[in-house]
């Protein structure tokens, strides 16, 4: 097929270039610069050097040349239209692009009545995501009842430098929030913000130990939780090898968010600097997509983790357009316009990461009880199903439903209960959501926009609830008719404190007509009640 790539000699334009001229296909390889087209162009027999704008004669030159597909390689996609695709179109030319724009890909559908008036496939988002970590998320998540969470990562080589469009993409979002579904609800957080570190860990290959990444926009996380069972979390991170890097973009990220900073401003002074510290590193590259779920009645985590060697890794944004090119020459793909996250299999990857130095698997870890089961033992089977179901978190969960809080009137139960961030006294709208990861769960209670935060953890026969500095061990009474939680010790650290002088509280849980009941009073010897709320919760509320 003859094929029109706009950014054809770029960094990943060119990878793509080589890669469709090698499987057959004639390539127009298409820029504003002359001379950079015609040098990469004589580098390989069937490059064709072309050049064109694709802001200013674009249309002409598609009547000309009538390519069968245009690939727009150039980039940044955030923030842009939709004035190549319709161009397009309106020449009956297939069109595919390598976008990881979050709105761009999610909105591509806007096209698609016109896609298919023409015969036409329009396709957004050909490349690592979501076409890549759409495949692996999808044979993951086969069988599956319920999945509950989703997470995603990329490391890069040092020396995968990345190109002014590639910068100027992260940049955009550096610092600025970003819409994320957390505890069964929509909530926000902040680009390259949020660090973890990532293991990569593929057998017979020597792992990728604590990658440092933070949060990125891509459109992963406005497709993936419609097309998954159970509605999950979804988040994904990436970052490069060198930790000090990914720290100065986390620290570049607070001004941003404070409205101080315009990163943007600083592309081309960070491309050289760049350029400096390129020889620094391994040629050593990551991905890793988990997926924890519920799969014949079990709390299974599932995961799917690649490295790639000999500095491979800046391949893999450009396969999935190759696969692609390959399925229109064959007619396999309907005309419409359609996002890429739903077009392969991890099967059809494989041919191309068994020619280059890349190592994947696929791995499936079975996951523990959760903490209150932990706790309980086989007493948590006897409660009823609603309290059950509040305490079967697996990686993120949420509720929904209204709360009533009591605050005690004495000016010292009114400091206690504002130095431990208590919502007000009245009725509320009540969010609770749910974090666990390795046995412990954090809890962040919303009354009405009023948010407080505990975690809670297993010490022997004790559930222990932390507030800072300050831990609470209940022991828990179960049965047919729902939890209490008694207060039996606390501590300031490590340091045990006197029983005599603890806070009194018996909280109690309870099912009643369906719905998960609550009810949780605190007060302190001397000073009387603090606060108490009660109230009800949908479990899983979607």
């Amino acid at each position: 097929m003859k094929i029109l790539l706009l950014g054809g000699y770029g960094g990943f334009g060119a990878r793509i270039a080589r890669r469709l001229a090698s499987a057959g296909h004639e390539v127009l390889v298409g820029g504003r610069n002359r001379e950079k087209a015609e040098r990469f162009c004589a580098q390989q027999p069937g490059l064709v050097p072309l050049v064109i704008d694709r802001d200013n004669g674009l249309s002409a030159a598609l009547a000309e040349h009538r390519p069968v597909a245009l690939i727009d390689a150039a980039g940044p996609f955030q923030g842009a239209g939709y004035d190549v695709a319709r161009a397009c179109i309106a020449a009956g030319c297939h069109y595919l692009d390598i976008a990881d724009g979050r709105d761009f890909v999610a909105g591509i559908g806007a096209l698609d009545e016109a896609a298919r008036a023409a015969g036409v496939a329009v396709i957004a988002g050909a490349s690592s995501v979501p076409a890549l970590s759409g495949a692996a998320v999808r044979e993951l998540a086969a069988g599956m009842e319920r999945v509950s969470a989703v997470e995603m990562a990329i490391s890069a080589s040092n020396r995968a430098t990345a190109g002014p469009s590639v910068t100027r993409a992260i940049f955009s979002y550096i610092g600025k929030p970003i819409p994320l579904r957390r505890g069964r609800r929509e909530t926000t957080g902040h680009g390259w913000q949020d660090l973890q570190r990532i293991d990569f860990t593929v057998a017979s290959e020597p792992p990728l130990r604590g990658r440092i990444v933070g949060l990125v926009d891509v459109p992963d996380l406005s497709l993936m939780p419609d097309r998954l069972p159970g509605k999950p979390a979804v988040s994904f991170r990436a970052g490069t090898e060198m930790a000090w890097q990914n720290l100065m973009l986390w620290l570049a990220s607070w001004p941003v968010r404070w409205g101080l900073l315009d990163l943007t401003r600083f592309v081309p002074p960070v491309l050289r600097a760049q350029k400096l510290t390129a020889g620094l590193g391994s040629d050593r590259s990551g991905m890793i997509v988990r997926l924890f779920g519920f799969a014949d009645g079990k709390r299974v985590e599932r995961r799917w983790t690649l490295i790639a060697k000999n500095g491979d890794g800046p391949e893999i944004p450009g396969l999935a357009a190759a696969i692609l090119v390959d399925r229109l020459a064959t007619g396999s793909i309907a005309p419409g316009a359609r996002d890429a996250g739903e077009l392969l299999t991890l099967a059809e990857f494989e041919p191309a990461f068994s020619r280059l130095a890349i190592r994947h698997e696929t791995t499936e870890l079975p996951q523990p009880p959760a903490l209150y089961e932990r706790v309980l033992g086989s007493r948590f089977a006897g409660m009823p199903d609603a309290v059950r179901a509040m305490h079967g978190v697996l990686r993120d969960d949420g509720a929904s439903g209204r709360g009533t809080v009591t605050r005690g009137k004495s000016p010292l139960a009114r400091l206690v209960a504002a130095l431990f961030g208590f919502p007000a006294e009245g009725e509320h709208a009540l969010h609770v959501s749910f974090n666990e990861q390795d046995g412990v769960e954090a809890w962040t209670r919303d009354f009405s926009g009023k948010r407080f935060r505990s975690e809670l953890s297993q010490d022997g026969e004790f559930l222990v609830e932390h507030f800072g500095l300050l831990r609470f061990g209940f022991h828990l009474a179960a049965g047919e008719t729902g939890l209490a939680m008694h207060l039996k010790r606390w501590w300031l650290g490590r340091l045990p404190l006197p029983l005599a002088l603890a806070p009194r509280s018996l909280a109690r849980e309870w099912q009643e007509d369906g719905r998960f009941h609550f009810d949780s009073p605190i007060a302190l010897p001397l000073i009387g009640l603090v606060v108490h709320y009660r109230g009800w919760l949908e479990p899983r509320s979607k």
